[in-house]
């Protein structure tokens, strides 16, 4: 019996504060048994992760994922590079894209969806520190706001 709907697993919420968010892509990843488990458990980390096409492939880098406690020789390196699937012609417009000045992939989630591990890719423009402020200052200002509603 296979699980429906979608289960976030983990979410890389400083992609949001370095990057604008121009597009998002949905990605399977290629795993080992233990990792899925792993994922299960949630042990996963997309802090300083990133995304790069290589001979017409899609790979993310340094997303970790903890060793399965209950795994055995099988478990496999935690950072290692991980192949992320996704249709042909779908990877060679986000690698055009790509090539544009500015523009990186970040994973931005890691998610179940209907018993299968995705990730959210997100095509990103790089945030100047000064942005970054605006924005900071904006999400605070909005917080002030929402407490001063709430109290009354």
């Amino acid at each position: 019996m296979e699980k429906k709907g979608v289960k976030i697993a983990a979410q890389n919420r400083k992609a949001h504060h370095d990057y604008y968010v121009e597009e998002k892509y949905e990605a399977g990843i290629e795993l080992a048994g233990t990792e899925v488990k792993s994922i299960r458990a949630g042990t996963l980390n997309l802090k300083d992760s990133y995304c790069s096409v290589k001979d017409g492939e899609l790979f993310v880098h340094g997303m970790h994922i903890s060793p399965y406690e209950k795994g055995n020789i099988f478990n496999k390196d935690p950072v290692r590079v991980r192949r992320l699937l996704m249709h042909k012609r779908e990877i060679r417009k986000l690698h055009a894209l790509v090539k544009q000045d500015g523009y990186t992939l970040v994973p931005l989630s890691v998610y179940f969806k209907d018993s299968r591990v995705k990730l959210e890719v997100g095509l990103c423009k790089g945030k100047k520190n000064y942005d970054k402020r605006d924005a900071a200052a904006r999400r605070d200002t909005k917080r002030e706001i929402d407490r001063a509603m709430k109290a009354r």
